[in-house]
């Protein structure tokens, strides 16, 4: 088998997002479906351009189960390793939405997320070696039987370049910071690559001020640290040099879902081998489109729509800058 381009592992499930944009959710009226969770978005992503994905999550045996598997097939994602578990529900997420910068997430994920029942004798070692790059989240870290497999994942790749982490902290998902700190500081030597905004580099690694962050990254071995400044745009690191990219002004219609957009394309770019700005460029065009949208997974763009959007912004004379570490 031809090996996947991009492979990732965590969260999967259910949004139900609101049909009514700037209404509580006790008077919400109407719902749209479909399929979520940071990991599963992110294979989306990188799917719409093109790319070899798959995912490592888990469901539960129940419709919501049955209509992930479909939507992911749908999306051009392998669901092969998408597996059931018994007696867990499919997580259900809902969410308020109030631009440009308000959406509440409501997650249903109890008793237990089947997609923290991954066990580390489940995993195709051979896959995740071979993968030319391989995605895990923070959220993976958060229980266990989770917790060890996507810590064994990240040994058995061995630090091959691509294997990312995705700091994705979700307060509601830890007893607390610093027991996520914790844990991530356990995954981070045996990453190349970590992204996350200010809040996620703060729990990684205690350092709120980007440069500071990205450097922290650095001392743990990763090799680029890309850091979501929001408004500000987004800065990468490879430890030599420093880039800054500015935001893509956008009309928002839902925030959220951009960081996934983003995330499927930074995987895009870095395996077509593009330089660190462009691929910055590329992904927060991405992450744009879709926070003008209003679903996440039904919203990820093509490489078409993306460069259209980037064409627009080089005719508005769109700023961006480079500097040195």
């Amino acid at each position: 088998m031809t090996a996947f381009e991009v492979l990732t592992m965590g969260r999967i499930g259910v949004d139900l997002y609101p049909q009514q944009v700037g209404v509580a959710l006790d008077r919400v009226e109407s719902f749209g479906k479909y399929l979520g969770g940071s990991a599963s978005n992110v294979a989306v992503a990188a799917a719409r351009y093109g790319r070899r994905t798959a995912v490592i999550t888990r469901t539960g045996e129940d419709p919501f189960g049955t209509f992930l598997h479909a939507a992911l097939r749908g999306y051009g994602v392998d669901d092969r390793y998408v597996t059931s578990v018994k007696n867990l529900p499919t997580p259900v997420t809902f969410c308020e939405i109030f631009p440009p910068d308000d959406f509440p997430l409501y997650f249903y994920r109890l008793p237990k997320a089947p997609d923290l029942e991954i066990y580390r004798e489940e995993l195709d070692i051979g896959a995740i070696r071979e993968a030319g790059v391989f995605w895990v989240t923070v959220t993976g870290l958060s229980e266990e039987p989770s917790r060890t497999a996507t810590l064994a994942a990240l040994e058995a790749r061995g630090r091959k370049d691509t294997t990312i982490l995705d700091l994705d902290y979700r307060p509601m998902f830890w007893p607390s910071r610093e027991e996520a700190r914790r844990w991530v500081q356990q995954a981070l030597p045996n990453v190349t690559v970590a992204v996350g905004n200010l809040d996620e580099c703060e729990t990684a690694v205690g350092e709120r001020e980007p440069l500071a962050a990205a450097q922290a990254l650095h001392g743990f071995g990763v090799k680029l640290a890309v850091v979501k400044q929001g408004p500000k745009g987004v800065l990468a690191s490879d430890g030599k040099a420093t880039t800054e990219v500015k935001p893509v002004p956008v009309d928002v219609m839902n925030g959220l879902g951009a960081g996934d957009a983003f995330g499927g394309a930074l995987c895009h770019g870095l395996l077509a081998g593009w330089d660190i700005e462009r691929v910055m460029r590329f992904a927060n065009a991405a992450g744009a489109i879709v926070a003008s949208r209003l679903a996440c997974s039904d919203a990820m763009p093509t490489a078409a729509e993306v460069d259209g959007l980037l064409a627009g912004e080089a005719q508005t004379g769109g700023p961006r800058e480079a500097t040195s570490a």
